[in-house]
């Protein structure tokens, strides 16, 4: 089962950028469905984005899209969140997470995901 690392976290200032990296190992990662969640003080595990094994395929939730872009390098065993535009709501823990089924993304939903990092802070403020 692979195992994972994120990286990348930090503090920046509202409309400025940051980019997250997941480093996988234990074997797998090439054909693992990957994603992204995060959990913001007090609140539940949200979905972020996800990708599919090869990186053709990916997803995004609503309050995210078209200022993260999910990406994934297989031969280096990793994956990444560049964020643009931050505000200050996407202040959480970020993990990354691999799950799926043959590689493909079935769902958004946290339970379709069956190996998690231990999560890194990105604190945005004004």
């Amino acid at each position: 089962q692979v195992q994972l690392e994120e990286s990348g976290g930090g503090l920046v200032q509202a409309g400025g950028s940051l980019t997250l990296s997941c480093a996988a190992s234990g074997g797998g990662f090439s054909v693992t469905a990957m994603g992204w969640f995060r959990q913001a003080p007090g609140k539940e595990l949200e979905y972020v984005a996800a990708i599919g094994w090869n990186g053709e395929n990916t997803y995004y939730a609503a309050s995210v899209k078209d200022r993260f872009t999910i990406s994934r390098d297989n031969a280096n065993n990793m994956m990444y969140l560049q964020m643009n535009n931050l505000g200050l709501e996407d202040t959480a823990v970020y993990y990354c997470a691999a799950g799926g089924r043959n590689g493909v993304v079935i769902s958004t939903k946290s339970r379709d995901f069956h190996s998690w990092g231990q999560g890194t802070q990105v604190t945005v403020s004004s």
